[in-house]
């Protein structure tokens, strides 16, 4: 059971964090990673955990691999948190990374390997063989020093020494998701996980969530800031048991992450907001009966929009085994400042803020009706947590936001990283910003927009992402979200919408999935849906309509639209398009 009055204060790296763990609770189950995503176990418990990592440690410091980076690429399962934890016992920088697929390009591994300057990489002996196959046109991935993490020999662990590692070292380089540009390695130093896990800790309200025998779920992708901050390493910092499954299970039978939580009567777990949505469309009603979600107290929503409607769906659907609304909690973060940003002060029904829809297009909130047709709801995100600050920016002005007026989110505090890796001028863009009338500063630049109204942050999109038509500003996934709801062909969270230019003239251009039953339709219907919806609620006219297979929509690892990677498909035609509508033809 978590000691509330254990605030962690007396730890400096997170060695020190899993060492007191592992002395706190020795035997106790550290983790349970389901195999087939449902009743197969493997457990590891914090000793185990804490000997593993030892081992590996061990390894890397008998090849003087301190200051080091280590390429960690394993599929999801224990050996990549012994792996990690591995990285940090020998004082090497870890850098997570998506394992390759057999037989698939892997120009991102290479790209991250070139980018960290990596000279280590930990894996398991069936990733080992894929790409020792492409050695010979990897030369670059050939020449670091691997290490395969399931042979090590018994005892190694004994020759370990502790690193020489302080809170200003760095833990780990997260490489961007890339949803709007390319890569790049944030700098995570072993003080802002420390600060963000006390974060998570305070805006969860984790010591009132837990109770006796403490348990959380997690499917999300560990490689990934939320699924290793948040489902791993938070698990630690608060010494509970945490149960885990692959993304991959969960996308190919969500109903798997809710079977877990009520089965091991799992307090907290979290995705973003598709994953609510999915679950919706995927669970059967045979299945929702076998449930019991009484005991889920916390669901956090972050990583990307969330939606009221997805909030009154699910819960809807789950109310009669047990889920409450108010066990909603939506926060906001990125992985600029380690994970998380804002949250609620625990659990509690969301807040919702009706605004107008063309208040909010020229650059404010102003008050509206729920249920008129030019409502927009959004959903409140909570308040800075602990001491951090949160302000809202003009990103070309840069002077500060009056309340409900639209800018960037600007943020200042100990979870805020240390910069990119070896990218000195785009350290200096994103994370030394200084307001000009003030000279407030540092803060972080997040490339977010939003506005605060009553001391709540409401995220209204992506700056790179805003779409400017004749004047007008409107945000991609409001008239993402209208195309999905114009016709039921259309796949939920499975459409970019963009702009073109067209003889001088910004465009626009909706890529939207089908579903797998309508992929044979005629879609004539869908077409003029489309056209009839956007042109009803954002007075706009649509450029192309382009149609495409469910599941081939460009996404980040974490589920996230990438609007740019479509755009760029649409005009060098890689779509995988199913049927195409265009107002008029281009010229060549």
């Amino acid at each position: 059971m978590i000691d509330p009055n254990d605030d962690q204060s007396d730890l400096q790296t997170l060695v020190d964090m899993m060492r007191k763990a592992a002395l706190n609770r020795q035997n106790k189950t550290a983790f349970i990673y389901l195999l087939d995503g449902e009743f197969e176990e493997e457990v590891v418990t914090y000793a185990e955990l804490d000997q593993r990592a030892r081992s590996i440690a061990a390894w890397l410091q008998e090849h003087d691999a301190a200051g080091e980076r280590a390429m960690l690429l394993f599929p999801p399962g224990l050996d990549y948190i012994s792996a990690y934890f591995g990285c940090l016992y020998a004082g090497v920088v870890a850098v997570p990374a998506y394992p390759p697929r057999i037989n698939r390009p892997i120009p991102r591994i290479q790209g991250i390997v070139a980018d960290s300057q990596a000279k280590f990489a930990l894996t398991t002996s069936d990733i080992y063989e894929n790409l020792e196959r492409r050695f010979e046109h990897t030369p670059d991935l050939e020449a670091l020093k691997w290490l395969n993490t399931q042979h090590l020999p018994p005892g190694s662990e004994s020759a370990w020494r502790q690193p020489q590692i302080n809170s200003n070292s760095l833990a780990f380089l997260q490489y961007t998701s890339g949803s709007t540009s390319q890569p790049k390695g944030v700098m995570v130093s072993h003080a802002n996980l420390l600060y963000n896990l006390k974060q998570i800790r305070t805006g969860f309200c984790i010591d009132d969530c837990f109770q006796a025998d403490p348990t959380g779920v997690s499917w999300l992708p560990t490689y990934h800031d939320m699924g290793l901050i948040g489902g791993i390493l938070e698990a630690i910092y608060v010494e509970v048991s945490m149960v885990l499954l692959s993304p991959l299970a969960f996308l190919q039978r969500p109903f798997r992450w809710l079977q877990a939580i009520s089965r091991y009567k799992a307090r907290i777990s979290g995705g973003p907001n598709f994953a609510y949505d999915i679950c919706v469309e995927k669970v059967r009603p045979e299945q929702i009966e076998t449930l019991d979600l009484s005991c889920w107290t916390l669901a956090f929503s972050g990583a990307e929009p969330i939606r009221v409607d997805t909030i009154e769906r699910f819960t809807q659907t789950f109310a009669p085994v047990g889920f409450s609304a108010q066990a909603f909690y939506p926060c906001y973060g990125l992985a600029e400042a380690t994970l998380i940003v804002s949250g609620g002060n625990g659990p509690g029904l969301p807040e919702v803020l009706p605004v107008h829809r063309h208040a909010l297009e020229q650059g404010y909130a102003e008050h509206s009706e729920p249920g008129k047709p030019d409502t927009l709801s959004l959903v409140d995100c909570g308040k800075p947590i602990l001491d951090e600050q949160i302000i809202i920016a003009h990103p070309e002005q840069l002077t500060r936001c009056l309340d409900g007026t639209i800018g960037e989110i600007w943020i200042s505090g100990g979870n805020v990283a240390q910069g990119y890796w070896n990218r000195p001028e785009d350290t200096r863009r994103m994370f030394q910003a200084y307001l000009v009338d003030t000279e407030e500063g540092p803060f972080l630049r997040t490339g977010d927009l939003g506005f605060i109204l009553d001391g709540q942050l409401y995220v209204t999109g992506r700056l790179k992402d805003m779409i400017i038509i004749r004047g007008s500003n409107h945000y991609p996934q409001d008239i993402e979200q209208t195309v999905e709801k114009s016709h039921s062909a259309c796949q939920v969270g499975g459409g970019a919408v963009f702009s073109i230019s067209i003889e001088g003239n910004e465009e626009l251009v909706v890529v939207q999935e089908v579903t797998r039953q309508a992929r044979n339709s005629d879609m004539s219907a869908v077409f003029r849906a489309i056209r009839s919806a956007i042109s009803e609620y954002h007075d706009l006219q649509v450029f192309a309509i382009v149609l495409i297979r469910p599941l081939t929509i460009p996404k980040t690892s974490s589920g996230k639209i990438q609007r740019h990677a479509a755009r760029n498909s649409f005009l060098h035609g890689n779509l995988e398009v199913i049927e195409e509508w265009r107002a008029r033809p281009t010229k060549d």
